[in-house]
């Protein structure tokens, strides 16, 4: 994907972020809009035109609730307005499915709608879901996600902040929403998508912070669709570009920084670069072992175990499936590095994904172990492929399929593969495959074809062979 100055920034900072577990997600009425939800000025329209007045020609939305509120003494027609737009179902985007991959733990929004939570639940992640101030109390047990929903939700259409009243009163009956958001907007990096920024409630939180902490302020980004013309004549698209200039200047006061897009597609391509780059400082290591053909055993596990402990010394993450005689020494190896350094590195940069032995459910063995692979693999961005070799239960050693299963879906999910062919087995077999199209494997990076030949060398030492692994997954993520 082709970025300007500005993008690239961001995409690599974003990234740092990430791995830290520093980001936070802000997502405004925009976000919903693709998945064919209405906006605020759709869901008001009908509730415009009964009161006289014209959304077209109304910027203060909220006055409109109001005034609909004091024509009809409640807000019941609003209440169902909300169920009718919101409560059916929708298809979550491809933002949604990104963000539920990446390991984001927050999330804020103004949206009534359940795409965020229902892309978390598909994604395999516990949502805990605070929808009304009593439940900031409460913690979900084993939460992989916080997702705040700060006006309320489609399944309580009568709790939902819609009024000039409501929004008047808001830091007094949401008190414990605002102290929460406070707090994450001074210790994570926010993302706003979709967000106008016109909502009274985080205008009032981010005016508190920049008095309080100023320049300060930890860094924050958006998105914005650059003003285009369109319809407009030349005079009124300079007037409107002249007034976006404007807000982004504002946004800056809050330590926000807009990063302009040409069209909203482009934001998912942004995001699916984030996402790339992110899981490239992930290595899945495949592999497992009954026997260690030309090594012998301790050489082996001292092998495993270097390279383990190299990787997450050099500051990415590991994730292993535990198998057979390869699963133990990568834990070592990884743990070590962490022991040793422990105010650099971290347990986190080892995933551990042991398969199951007993089948649960209706789900035969083989369709646990698919799944397992499956959801294994999608965190990485680069395989390292050892060895490969099990006991076919009659003492024979047979190469082992699971492994080869393995390649076939990194492959299909866009890992780099880098089979160490001088550990032989299935990872010679991979070797062998490669090399009939190497083009096809390492498109654009065919710097990497002469030290993967390399490593199918019998002469190098372990120490060498851990070296140009190494080298060549940090030239990966340059």
């Amino acid at each position: 994907m082709k970025t300007d100055r500005a993008i690239e920034s961001f995409i690599k900072e974003f990234v740092k972020d990430l791995a830290e577990n520093n980001v936070a997600v802000f997502a405004g009425a925009g976000m919903s809009k693709s998945a064919g939800y209405v906006n605020w000025a759709d869901l008001l329209r009908d509730i415009a035109t009964e009161l006289g007045l014209s959304v077209d020609k109304e910027h203060d939305l909220i006055s409109i609730a109001q005034y609909h509120v004091n024509e009809n003494r409640g807000k019941a027609r609003i209440n169902k307005k909300i169920l009718e737009e919101f409560a059916q179902e929708a298809e979550t985007t491809e933002n949604h499915k990104i963000f539920a991959r990446l390991p984001v733990t927050t999330f804020w929004t103004t949206n009534y709608d359940t795409l965020i939570e229902d892309s978390l639940k598909l994604a395999n992640k516990v949502v805990d879901i605070k929808h009304q101030v009593k439940q900031l109390a409460n913690t979900r047990p084993k939460r992989d996600v916080v997702v705040y929903k700060m006006h309320g939700d489609v399944h309580h259409p009568a709790d939902a902040v819609l009024t000039k009243e409501q929004y008047e009163s808001y830091y007094k009956t949401h008190e414990a929403f605002v102290t929460a958001l406070s707090g994450d907007l001074i210790s994570k990096t926010f993302l706003f998508v979709g967000f106008s920024f016109t909502d009274p409630n985080l205008d009032y939180v981010l005016s508190r912070l920049n008095i309080q902490f100023g320049e300060n302020s930890r860094q924050h980004y958006c998105f914005i669709k650059k003003q285009s013309q369109g319809k407009d004549d030349e005079e009124m698209f300079k007037y409107n570009l002249r007034k976006q200039e404007l807000m982004i200047n504002d946004l800056m006061r809050y330590k926000i920084k807009t990063i302009l897009v040409e069209e909203y597609s482009d934001v998912t391509e942004i995001l699916v670069e984030i996402e790339r780059r992110f899981r490239k400082k992930t290595v899945f290591i495949s592999g497992s072992a009954e026997e260690y053909g030309a090594w012998n055993r301790n050489e082996a596990q001292s092998f495993i175990h270097s390279l383990s402990k190299s990787i997450v010394s050099s500051g990415f993450r590991i994730v292993n499936g535990f198998g057979w005689g390869v699963g133990s020494a990568v834990i070592n190896g990884a743990l070590e590095a962490v022991y040793e350094r422990p105010e650099r590195y971290s347990e986190d940069q080892l995933i551990m994904r042991p398969f199951p032995q007993f089948e649960t459910g209706e789900k035969k063995l083989p369709d646990l172990w698919e799944e397992y692979r499956q959801r294994m693999i999608s965190l990485a961005g680069i395989a390292v492929f050892i060895f490969g070799n099990k006991n076919d239960g009659k003492g024979n050693i047979i190469s082992a399929n699971g492994v080869k299963r393995e390649f076939e879906i990194a492959i299909s999910q866009g890992l780099i593969p880098i089979p160490i062919a001088a550990t032989g087995y299935i990872a010679q077999e991979i070797f062998d495959e490669i090399f009939k199209a190497p083009e096809k494997y390492y498109d654009r990076m065919e710097w990497t074809i002469p030290i993967i030949k390399e490593l199918a060398s019998e002469k190098l030492s372990v120490e060498e062979i851990i070296q140009k692994v190494i080298a060549i997954i940090q030239t990966i993520n340059k």
